[in-house]
């Protein structure tokens, strides 16, 4: 009889125990518990009441953080309302217990007041006092949400950030220039209001949602960080003024310069990769490096993307969900400084062409050291059955399981992800600290769904938590022979956050050789012959 994972972790942290994989491989599943753990009562309201509203086909994003530092896994949500009643939350906060549990204190934080059409949300300690304040995206008016400690008070206003009114869907904490504040990019998507909503039907009689190639295209916009508490808008003098119809972002760090570059999925126009020149401005590259179309040159209609290492060449990997019929997108970069496309070889497209993606995001589901990719799938069209023989419009949700050498098979509905949903965002996180990593699927117009990974206590894993200005750190892991890689986000998947800290698999390892932070300010920490089944935290070094 082995003790539980939880235990392992604490007694390898203590120095009293030390264990191994017996087996590489284990079976396992993930279980629902979204009422068991206190989610029950959320909804997601999109307002459809046969309007055929373009946004009511959206739907919510979701962030895991540690908003009251204790260490334990914390969540918001995004609420949404009716069309002509505000009176919804526009977002709710979740309080982790550490033990898969979690207590509503959206009234508590002082956060029930905040309303709107939500669409995506994201957190980061944008005033550098050590807590993580929330960036909400609407339809309208976004929200900037300042973490007090004992409540979060609305600066959106006092930051320089609500003086537009458009709709965005995602948006990203980075620090762009390096000079130790957040920066913020917001997605642009479309020019849509209710007056000058279009009337789209197949028959000639029933009005359907409309396409977005049928509407203009908003541009992002990028705030600078004053340092003071308030943004300065440099879209257009950083370059970053894209051609809008984003829902999917993201930071990576193609170059390997250590500065962040921004990958934007976007909605039937050309996907879009801006390298950062490392003086305040960015250079679009997408096409030049062939990641904005597909095979055939045509735009697709992105939704949610994540990135990262999922194979031995350590170059990285974007995955971006697109509509059904549409494989969904990996392309890995190569040494000679261009994307090679691998939705066939992968595995991941053939498997895709049935699925609706929004949310994406890449964890290590079964720790054997590789990233796998989870999909929320989910239609647009609640019709969708009706002139399809393969789509629906509750779906889903794909685990895509990597091979180690970045090929992939859908293992969802064998370990216990076989509840159809209209799924949106999704986001990653050790909830109940047993050292493996769960899931969270938001749904549109609908609740959400929590699965608790219960892979077996015998597979080793490390925990690393970093204390500091840790978004757009990268954390390298050498065990032997096998290299690992992950990057530090605020915003990734749709409109989403996963929880910062970071699980790696291990396997049958004990002892890691080397792990490597490279830290955005330029430090690097670096420790070795570390022990497995332990949380690790470390702190940002003084300069």
């Amino acid at each position: 009889m082995h003790p539980p994972k939880y235990l392992i972790c604490v007694l390898a942290c203590w120095g009293l125990l030390y264990t191994g994989c017996t087996s590489p491989e284990p079976e396992w599943t993930f279980t629902e518990i979204t009422r068991q753990a206190g989610l029950g009562e959320f909804k997601h309201i999109n307002g459809a009441q046969d309007n055929w509203y373009m946004p009511e086909t959206f739907g919510p994003g979701g962030a895991f953080l540690d908003y009251n530092q204790d260490g334990l896994v914390d969540l918001a949500l995004v609420g949404g309302q009716a069309w002509h009643d505000s009176a919804g939350r526009g977002v709710w906060l979740y309080q982790g217990t550490g033990g898969g549990t979690f207590t509503d204190v959206t009234d508590a934080m002082h956060l029930s007041s905040i309303t709107g059409y939500g669409m995506g949300i994201i957190a980061g300690d944008i005033d550098r006092d050590g807590d993580e304040d929330l960036y909400l995206t609407n339809l309208e008016t976004n929200y900037l949400l300042i973490n007090e400690g004992d409540r979060f008070r609305d600066a959106t206003l006092e930051s320089g950030l609500g003086t537009t009114s458009e709709w965005n869907v995602a948006a990203i904490f980075l620090d762009a220039n390096r000079d130790g504040w957040l920066d913020l990019y917001v997605t642009g998507y479309v020019d849509w209001s209710i007056s000058a909503d279009l009337t789209c039907t197949r028959d000639g009689v029933q009005k359907r949602y409309c396409t977005p190639e049928l509407y203009t295209g908003t541009p992002g916009r990028f705030y600078l960080n004053r340092g003071d508490g308030t943004f300065m808008e440099q879209t257009h003098t950083s370059g970053l003024s894209g051609s809008g119809k984003t829902l999917g972002g993201i930071t990576v760090d193609i170059n390997r310069d250590q500065w962040p570059d921004i990958v934007l999925a976007n909605d039937t126009d050309p996907d879009q990769l801006f390298l950062n020149l490392q003086d305040g401005s960015f250079e679009e590259v997408g096409f030049s490096r062939g990641m904005a179309l597909d095979p055939r040159g045509r735009a697709r209609a992105g939704m949610g993307i994540d990135a990262g290492v999922v194979d031995s060449t350590g170059q990285p990997t974007l995955f971006i969900g697109h509509f059904s019929d549409q494989m969904n997108g990996v392309y890995r970069y190569t040494s000679a400084g261009f994307f090679e496309e691998r939705s066939g070889s992968s595995g991941i497209g053939p498997l895709s062409l049935p699925a609706l993606t929004f949310g994406m995001a890449l964890l290590d589901a079964d720790l054997d050291g590789d990233l796998d990719l989870l999909a929320a799938n989910g239609h647009i069209n609640p019709q969708a059955g009706e002139r399809s023989d393969i789509a629906s419009y509750k779906q889903l949700p794909q685990l895509f399981l990597n091979d180690g050498h970045g090929g992939f098979a859908d293992g969802a509905q064998r370990l216990g992800l076989t509840l159809p949903m209209v799924g949106r965002g999704a986001l990653t996180a050790d909830i109940d600290l047993d050292g493996d990593v769960d899931i969270l699927i938001t749904e549109n117009n609908g609740g959400v769904r929590l699965f608790r990974n219960d892979l077996p206590p015998e597979t080793n894993c490390l925990r690393v938590h970093l204390e500091g200005m840790s978004i757009d750190a990268t954390i390298t892991l050498q065990t032997g022979s096998q290299k690992q890689f992950r990057r530090i986000r605020a915003g990734h998947s749709y409109a989403s956050q996963s929880e910062k800290a970071v699980t790696f698999g291990l396997g049958n390892v004990q002892y890691i050789d080397t792990l490597t932070v490279f830290w955005p300010s330029g430090a690097v920490t670096r420790q070795t012959d570390i022990a497995a089944n332990q949380t690790l935290r470390l702190r940002e070094p003084i300069q």
